[in-house]
């Protein structure tokens, strides 16, 4: 890059001798004057022949399209300069990048100044991109996190109220935007309209936007202040940093989480923040939030006339038609005689039809009524009577007999158990002058030496029990001489006996002796 050679120091002059002027006193009464104009000529041409073509990288700022000229204005920046620049119309026609806002290029074109506003500029000739800048990279990480987080879905967007009740209106009060606004709503359908006042850009701004939405959306039912119906977050046109507030993630954060429906109108149409993508609608212009917030009244009232004159004439023809209907069928409908001729001759075919067939229905049933009297005579319902009688009473004694003679058999074979059960009980046994030997507690002994080691022996007869003390004796007894047998006779049937006495045989009860 050219660089202008430093200036000479001029030469200090001696000073005076006292009663004369001094030097500057006569340099100032010499010096030619000069018009703004030739100025502005002579530093244009001291600076561009200082600077020839020169190279500079910087970021895109306040780029808004091509002016209605065809030519760009926008400004290129880094960290602590800005200069203005300039691409004529013919040149942005040939550029291979065209400029957009926040791209970092490096430009090449010549400095020269712009005596209009007393400032310099660079006349771009050629342009190629050096990257994203600092605050777009910024940007898109931010746009990528929130993206990642669902905030920009399009299924939480919520439709725009038709015609809403209350509008509030998130700005700078001071703008010429909330004039915008208002004029806007006031020639489409005039609303009763919030103005939350908030700065919209600089330090602090995007805090109170962000307090500001959710102020609204704490408006209840019931409180002084109305809640509106849908909310404007506007702001006009600027720089990517001068909207830097609506990119915020607060911003951003308090729009995905509002109740209310919410429209961002914040710059131009080609300007973008990260509002636009959770707000549930974009306007490219703080006019067209108004335009998209209500209808136009006189567009309603218009549409309302046409339904109700269409509405009328609708009903109108279809009462024509109703009545067209009604007359032809009027005339379709025949006269009473004609009506009631087929009728009556069908009634005199069917007076003449039933009396024959009333006869010969009354021959019928009084041939089946003989019939049935002839049968019945036959068989008379008496004798069927006393046959059924006849058969019951049959039927009656068969069982009769039958259980008798199970009864008897079953008392003959009781009979012979309790004989069998009279021979086998021990106590017959003891009739016969036996005796059954216990111990002292009462169990059967049934050997010898159970019995001599025992204390105290039970004897039981046949007509009651002793108790005894075993002594010693000799090891055999004689037998006992054998009684005489009794004549033979026919035993008596046996009497029944206790039930103590069925319980077990006589062999399980001990010893008899």
């Amino acid at each position: 890059m050219p660089l202008v050679p430093p200036p000479r120091p001029a030469a200090v002059p001696p000073s005076p001798p006292p009663g004369e002027p001094a030097p500057s006193a006569l340099l100032q009464a010499n010096a030619p004057e000069w018009s703004v104009g030739d100025l502005a000529a002579a530093l244009k041409r001291t600076l561009e022949d200082a600077f020839g073509h020169v190279r500079l990288r910087g970021e895109i700022s306040g780029y808004r399209g091509p002016h209605g000229s065809g030519h760009a204005y926008f400004s290129l920046k880094d960290g602590s300069a800005k200069i203005d620049a300039v691409v004529w119309k013919g040149v942005l026609g040939r550029l291979r990048q065209k400029p957009k806002e926040g791209l970092e290029v490096v430009a090449t074109g010549k400095i020269t100044t712009f005596a209009g506003k007393s400032s310099y500029q660079i006349v771009i000739d050629s342009m190629e991109p050096a990257g994203i800048g600092a605050w777009m990279a910024l940007l898109e990480e931010r746009k990528r996190q929130l993206a990642a987080e669902g905030l920009f879905e399009a299924d939480r967007k919520r439709p725009i109220p038709f015609l809403p009740r209350v509008i509030g209106v998130v700005t700078s009060p001071t703008g010429a935007v909330i004039r915008d606004i208002l004029h806007r709503l006031e020639d489409r359908f005039p609303r009763p309209v919030l103005v939350w006042p908030v700065r919209v850009q600089g330090e602090g701004a995007a805090e109170e936007i962000a307090a500001a939405i959710r102020g609204f959306n704490a408006l209840g039912p019931g409180s002084a202040i109305p809640r509106p119906d849908v909310l404007i977050v506007a702001r006009g046109g600027g720089s990517i940093e001068d909207l830097w507030a609506f990119n915020e993630e607060a911003v951003v954060r308090a729009a995905a989480a509002s109740a209310i429906p919410l429209i961002s109108a914040v710059g131009h149409e080609t300007d973008t923040t990260l509002i636009d993508f959770v707000s549930d609608r974009r306007a490219p212009t703080p006019t067209g939030a108004a335009e998209m917030a209500v209808p136009v009244r006189a567009e309603l009232s218009a549409q309302v006339h046409d339904l109700g004159a269409r509405q009328a004439g609708t009903m109108l023809r279809r009462i024509e038609r109703e009545r067209a209907d009604f007359r032809a069928l009027v005339r379709a409908i025949p006269g009473a005689d004609a009506f009631l001729a087929t009728k009556r001759q069908r009634l005199d075919l069917a007076d003449a039809r039933l009396r024959p067939a009333l006869a010969a229905n009354a021959r019928d049933s009084r041939e089946r009524l003989n019939r049935l009297a002839d049968r019945l005579t036959r068989r008379s319902p008496a004798i069927a009577l006393a046959e059924a009688r006849a058969r019951l009473a049959a039927i009656d004694h068969r069982p009769r007999t039958a259980i008798a003679r199970a009864i008897e058999r079953r008392r003959d074979r009781l009979g012979g158990f309790a004989g069998l059960l009279g021979a086998l009980s021990y106590k017959a046994v003891l009739a016969r002058g036996y005796a059954l030997v216990r111990d002292a507690d009462g169990q059967p002994v049934r050997t010898r030496e159970a019995a001599a080691g025992t204390a105290r022996l039970q004897l039981q007869f046949a007509d009651g029990a002793i108790f005894a003390r075993p002594e010693e004796g000799p090891a055999e007894i004689p037998p006992a001489p054998r009684p005489k047998r009794a004549p033979r006779r026919s035993a008596p049937e046996p009497a029944p006996q206790p039930a103590e006495a069925a319980a077990e045989p006589a062999a399980r009860q001990g010893s008899l002796f």
